[in-house]
């Protein structure tokens, strides 16, 4: 399988899209501060994933989800979760 996942930063609540064969293994490293990109970004919950069986499917949903439009449509998808954080984070 290959993964095309969604992780949110609990620093900066920004997202970030990646690609992998192997999501657990990913996640490690990416929460050990082995992945340059996000090593700075502190915690990391991965908040979404989807499995494709062929890598190139996989791949193009990724450049997809990294251009406006598939970010918008990301944020619609996964409105209710976000909005819960907000509620989760707001005073009183």
């Amino acid at each position: 399988m290959f993964y095309v996942y969604i992780l949110q930063s609990e620093q900066d609540n920004k997202f970030y899209i990646g690609f992998t064969k192997d999501l657990k293994k990913r996640l490690r490293q990416h929460n050990n501060k082995e992945v340059i990109s996000t090593s700075k970004r502190g915690k990391l919950t991965l908040i979404m994933y989807e499995a494709y069986l062929l890598e190139e499917d996989a791949r193009k949903r990724e450049k997809f989800f990294k251009t406006t439009k598939g970010k918008m449509q990301l944020r619609k998808q996964l409105a209710h979760f976000l909005l819960s954080r907000v509620k989760e984070y707001a005073p009183g």
